[in-house]
């Protein structure tokens, strides 16, 4: 291999740890961004004091983003989330994540309408199951409550680390 050659391939690969962290701190940016949105949107679908434990006790927002962060995870689906949340942020005139109950309930009728907020709630709705019936390892179903709540138990043999890197 010529000089110039390995040179320009060794700048390339010394760079590219660096593109892929920018892409990671624009998605937290975006994600920390939306955060109160989908946490309250993830509570009012999984609220306290129902038979299943409830998306805050369970930390079901930030097994998503855990989740998502995840070099391996959809880019598109990251996107979809993202914009979603946003979507029904502006419908809402910003202020989803103080309406009562009933409102937010209204709200996301309304919203589910939609064929792009019914795919939304839809895939809201899978995540956060993900993490209410996860392995507890990765940081949600917290003492195996949401295994509990169904009387049931995950698969074996169970993962003694995280996939996840945090």
């Amino acid at each position: 291999m010529k000089r110039r050659k390995f040179l320009i391939l060794g700048s390339v690969l010394g760079l590219s740890p660096y593109l892929q962290a920018k892409e990671t701190s624009d998605f937290e940016k975006e994600f920390r961004d939306i955060e109160p949105t989908l946490s309250a949107v993830q509570e009012h679908l999984f609220p306290e004091g129902s038979k299943l434990p409830s998306a805050k006790s369970m930390k079901v927002t930030q097994f998503l983003f855990e989740t998502m962060m995840h070099k391996s995870f959809d880019k598109d689906i990251k996107a979809f989330v993202i914009e979603g949340a946003k979507e029904l942020e502006k419908r809402e005139k910003g202020r989803f994540t103080s309406m009562t109950e009933q409102e937010k309930e209204k709200a996301l009728r309304v919203y589910e309408e939609t064929n792009y907020g019914r795919n939304w709630l839809s895939r809201i709705m899978t995540l956060t199951m993900e993490g209410l019936f996860s392995d507890p390892i990765y940081g949600s179903n917290i003492k195996e409550a949401g295994w509990q709540a169904i009387s049931s138990y995950g698969g074996f043999p169970r993962p003694k680390t995280r996939y996840i890197e945090l």
